[in-house]
């Protein structure tokens, strides 16, 4: 018998971080994903498609790969509401495992 090649949800987190902001003309706010909860980069421009989690918001979303190891994880303002720089959040996420 074949094995089933369907590929397996994995769960992140959750985790705590504070919000951050990037330099420049297009700030967007985001959190750092720490190295031992960053996905294996699964696409082109070293990201992974999630489903993620912010104290309980929940939409889907990439997690890209920094030159650290670590992850970068952009979140809107339609998700973080009145939370901005500084604030801190409860992040959670699911990937496919291809």
């Amino acid at each position: 018998m074949a094995k089933s090649s369907a590929p397996k949800t994995r769960r992140t987190g959750p985790f705590f971080a504070t919000l951050a902001r990037t330099t420049g003309k297009t700030r967007w706010t985001y959190v750092a994903v720490p190295k031992k909860f960053t996905p294996p980069i699964t696409r082109a421009w070293a990201r992974t498609p999630i489903h993620a989690s912010v104290d309980g918001v929940e939409w889907d979303t990439s997690v890209w790969r920094s030159k650290t190891g670590g992850g970068f994880l952009p979140v809107p303002k339609r998700i973080r509401g009145e939370k901005g720089e500084g604030d801190r959040v409860r992040v959670a996420f699911s990937y496919e495992d291809d």
